[in-house]
Parts: structure tokens; C-alpha cells; sequence
């Protein structure tokens, strides 16, 4: 089992999600919950898609973290 960086996004009503080593591997959902298990469905999906083309499928490269600055920095 491998772990992918999940990008999510929030929008008007709902939230997408990416994934930025598997392009063109998207999904939405309502709640941050269902954005995360419809996202683990669509790179599930698309992994088995690829290994039936005989397409590689990517490694995990992409690293996540967060920086605090100040709001009011200019």
C-alpha cells in the first residue's frame, strides 16, 4: 500500500480534490469525508485502468506541509 498527497480544494458548495503525482486523477464530494473516499475510489480506479493499458503507475513523490506567517505581513 502507498500513500498519495490528496490536494482539496473548497468550493462554492462543495470540496475537489487532486492528486499532484497522479495527473488528470480528480474527484469531488460534499464534505471533506466524502471528498476523501471518492478521491481513494478515483486513484483506485485509475491505477487499475493503467495496469490493464500496461501504463506505469506513478510513485508517491509529492511532499506536504504547512508554514504559519503572519496575516497581516506584507
Amino acid at each position: 500500500m502507498k500513500k498519495y498527497a490528496i490536494i482539496i480544494e473548497k468550493a462554492e458548495i462543495n470540496y475537489s480534490a487532486y492528486a499532484p503525482d497522479v495527473p488528470g486523477c480528480i474527484a469531488t464530494g460534499y464534505t471533506l469525508e466524502e471528498v476523501k473516499a471518492e478521491m481513494k475510489s478515483a486513484l483506485e480506479a485509475h491505477f487499475e485502468i493503467s495496469k490493464e493499458y500496461g501504463d506505469r503507475i506513478p510513485e508517491p513523490t509529492t511532499l506536504c506541509d504547512y508554514i504559519e506567517v503572519l496575516a497581516n505581513a506584507a
